[in-house]
C-alpha cells in the first residue's frame, strides 16, 4: 500500500496536488479521475517516482517511496506513462521482454522465468499471436496491449497507467479496461489507473477517487460517485443517470 501524508506539489508557485491523508494501492482496481489540470497526473508521477513532492511523505509497503533502487523500485510497481515512446525496430515480444530489467539488468542472462514471464504477459494480454509483429506497427488497441503485456513481464504487485484509454476508439477502450479489470481480479496484481471518462470508471472500478483543484473531492465505490449532485460538483456540468445494460450511465442533461 501507498500511504501520502501532508502532500504538497507545487509548479510555478502554485500548489498544483494538495493530500492530507491517502492510502493507495489495496486490492482491485482504483481509478483516478477529475477535470484537465485536477492533478491526477500529477499524484500518479508522484507514486511512480517520476516526480518528488514539495512537502510530505510517501511510503510504499512502511518504507519511505525513495529508498529503495530504481531496479528493486521496479520489482514493486509498474508505470505506464499517458504518451508511449517510440520503440522502433522492437517487436511486441521484444517490448514485453523490456520488462525484465527490473530482474535482470540491461545484461543479464536470460532464464526460464524471464522467458517464461514475456509469453505469460502477451498470452494474458491476447497478443501472443502478435510477438513477431514490429510493436509500432500494431493498431491501437493492440499496441497499448503489448505494452500491458511489458508491465505484466515486470512482474510487479501494483501496476499504475496513465490514461492508458485517452488515444483509444470507444471498443478498444472497453477492451483495455476489461484487460486491466481482469487483472486486478485474479488477485495478485493491484491496478491504478488514471482515466478521463466517468463510465469507464464506473463500470470497471472497484474504487473511485476524484480530485478538483489538486485537493481529493471524492474517495468512494461506483454506485457513491454515481449520484448527480457528486458530479455536479465534481464536473461543473448537470449529468444524468440512466439505465444501462451494465448500470446506471451518466450523460450530460
Amino acid at each position: 500500500m501507498f500511504e501520502l501524508r501532508d502532500i504538497s506539489r507545487r509548479h510555478d508557485g502554485r500548489e498544483v496536488l494538495g493530500i492530507d491523508r491517502l492510502s493507495l494501492g489495496g486490492a482491485g482496481l482504483t481509478a483516478i479521475l477529475g477535470q484537465n489540470g485536477s492533478g491526477k497526473t500529477t499524484l500518479l508521477s508522484l507514486l511512480a517516482r517520476q516526480a518528488r513532492p514539495d512537502a510530505g511523505s510517501i511510503t510504499l509497503e512502511g518504507a519511505p517511496i525513495a529508498a529503495p533502487s530504481q531496479r528493486a523500485f521496479a520489482r514493486q510497481v509498474a508505470y505506464l506513462p499517458q504518451v508511449l515512446p517510440p520503440v522502433p525496430g522492437l517487436t511486441a515480444r521484444e517490448l514485453a521482454g523490456l520488462g525484465r530489467f527490473a530482474w535482470r539488468g540491461a545484461f543479464g542472462r536470460w532464464g526460464p522465468a524471464d522467458r517464461e514471464a514475456v509469453e505469460t504477459g502477451l498470452a494474458e494480454t491476447g497478443v501472443t499471436h502478435l510477438a513477431e509483429t514490429l510493436a509500432d506497427d500494431l493498431s491501437g488497441g493492440e499496441r497499448q496491449r503489448a505494452w500491458i503485456a511489458m508491465l505484466l513481464a515486470q512482474e510487479a504487485p501494483i501496476l499504475l497507467l496513465d490514461e492508458p484509454t485517452a488515444a483509444l476508439d470507444l471498443a478498444h477502450a472497453h477492451e483495455v479496461m476489461g484487460l486491466l479489470r481482469a487483472i486486478a481480479t485474479r488477485g495478485g496484481c493491484r491496478v491504478i489507473v488514471v482515466l478521463h471518462d466517468v463510465n469507464l470508471a464506473a463500470r470497471f472500478a472497484d474504487r473511485i477517487l476524484a480530485l478538483r483543484g489538486g485537493r481529493l473531492a471524492f474517495d468512494g465505490p461506483p454506485r457513491d460517485f454515481l449520484e448527480p449532485g457528486t458530479l455536479r460538483a465534481l464536473f461543473d456540468i448537470d449529468m444524468a443517470l440512466l439505465d444501462g445494460p451494465s448500470g446506471p450511465v451518466a450523460v450530460v442533461a
